[in-house]
């Protein structure tokens, strides 16, 4: 059983794998729709585009403020916080508008600075992800999976291929089987591709060789996942040290 839903900005999948016997029926449909309210729970409190929403609250305030936040915005600013310290502020959720501008303690979101903006995008999604699947697992889903939009995360006896488009020629192509783990993949946003002389560098090197147009990872959990393609994605490197800090794999593509 599957079920698909926009939300988070893209469309999201959540299934429960054939031939799961703890659960059937009208059972089924209730843990799949419990793990679509997860998400939009988390969606509300951590979405930029929602004024409303703890996020939004915060981008709004004046320095000074302190925003008082739940348990998805403590995880997701606390990884950002630890990814950005770590990878020396490349990843970074105010997005150049101040890394040094916020700081989350406990429950409490503190603005230092008037200009800084927090956009969870490269890490929020991967967190509902996760989130979703917890549900599952508590409504005694033994299997199944949920995608927001490439954000993929499987657990339990289950083997999910992976497609990935071809933006060459068109159509899809087999690119890897995910089990008991996560996937993400962003488009590179990296010095190595947004520099059109690097491009023809590459080119001329090896004439063959396509010029890397995304970044996916492979993870325990969506989260980590999710946010570090952003860091591979930014160095145009899928060996970086922050990989296997996280037991994570990279690949260039």
């Amino acid at each position: 059983m599957r079920r698909a839903r926009p939300q988070l900005g893209t469309l999201v999948e959540i299934g429960v794998a054939d031939g799961d016997e703890s659960l059937h029926g009208v059972a089924a449909t209730q843990a799949i729709d419990a793990a679509f309210a997860r998400i939009g729970v988390v969606e509300k409190a951590l979405s930029r585009f929602d004024a409303q929403s703890e996020i939004g609250r915060f981008n709004a305030a004046a320095a000074g403020t302190t925003i008082a936040v739940g348990g998805d915005a403590r995880i997701v600013l606390g990884a950002a916080a630890a990814l950005g310290a770590a990878s020396d502020g490349l990843f970074d959720v105010s997005l150049g508008t101040g890394a040094d501008g916020w700081c989350c303690e406990g429950a409490h979101l503190h603005k230092h600075l008037a200009g800084v903006r927090l956009d969870l995008g490269g890490i929020a999604k991967g967190h509902a992800v996760d989130a979703a699947v917890e549900v599952l697992r508590g409504a005694g889903v033994a299997a199944g999976w949920v995608n927001a939009g490439g954000d993929l995360r499987v657990f339990g006896a289950l083997a999910v291929p992976i497609d990935l488009r071809d933006e060459e020629s068109g159509g899809v192509r087999r690119f890897a089987v995910l089990q008991e783990g996560a996937f993400a993949t962003s488009r590179m946003i990296g010095p190595a591709f947004a520099n059109p002389s690097s491009r023809r560098n590459a080119r001329s090197r090896d004439p063959s060789a396509a010029v890397p147009r995304h970044a996916s990872v492979a993870a325990e959990n969506c989260l980590w996942a999710d946010a570090l393609t952003k860091v591979v994605a930014l160095a145009g490197d899928a060996r970086h040290a922050l990989l296997r800090a996280h037991g994570a794999q990279a690949w260039l593509h």
